[in-house]
């Protein structure tokens, strides 16, 4: 059974005290924040102070995806936010041994997220200091955006690349999840699912947040 992980970025930002609730009281695992400064990726979305915020209301794990430049600048003032899972693009990060590094010595867990064009072999010689792998599978910047299909090769491929190194790390998947293709991204090997606009927009947040942890 996957980890359900709702991405407030497709949530009612003029309500997201009541949002943060909802998913309090859901079925779901983690809180997903997509922290975007705009030239890393084309678009902004939120940063500290949102995620201090946040932090005072949400009952489960904080995921807080980095998808912004020089993310190594930041790590101590994401931990002092609230962040528990901090992951950081592999596109990203010049010294990216250096920051999984600095991520686990500020008691997160580290992770590394990975854009559609980027292949998951350029992870082999860290892959046992990785906490989890974030699959992009859409291009990271905008919600709502169309699954890319080739995502499940990819999982396949990281899945056997983790059990060859026995290693424990968890692979996320981002970007256009759905009851559709969940269960095949579960049996291609997938651990936890990122769901924004899927579950943000149905007219019954919580029975779609249930649907996909009952996958």
């Amino acid at each position: 059974m996957a980890l359900i992980a709702p991405s407030l970025l497709a949530a009612d930002f003029l309500n997201l005290e009541r949002d943060c609730k909802m998913v309090n009281e859901s079925a779901a695992d983690w809180f997903h924040l997509d922290v975007m400064d705009g030239l890393f990726v084309p678009n902004i979305s939120f940063g500290l102070p949102v995620i201090e915020a946040i932090n005072r209301v949400a009952t489960k794990t904080l995921d807080v995806h980095l998808m912004i430049e020089k993310p190594e600048r930041y790590i101590q003032d994401f931990k002092a936010a609230g962040a528990d899972v901090l992951t950081v693009h592999y596109e990203a990060s010049t010294h990216l041994h250096r920051s999984l590094q600095a991520i686990k010595a500020e008691g997160m867990q580290a992770g590394v997220a990975l854009n559609p064009h980027t292949p998951v072999s350029l992870l082999k010689d860290v892959i046992q200091d990785i906490d989890l792998v974030c699959l992009m599978s859409v291009n990271p910047g905008f919600g709502g955006q169309k699954f890319i299909e080739r995502t499940y090769d990819k999982v396949r491929e990281l899945k056997g690349m983790i059990n060859e190194a026995g290693s424990n790390t968890l692979i996320e998947i981002d970007g256009g999840v759905n009851t559709d293709n969940a269960p095949k991204l579960i049996a291609a090997g997938a651990d936890v699912l990122v769901a924004g606009s899927f579950v943000f927009r149905a007219e019954n947040q919580i029975g779609t947040i249930a649907a996909l942890k009952a996958i």
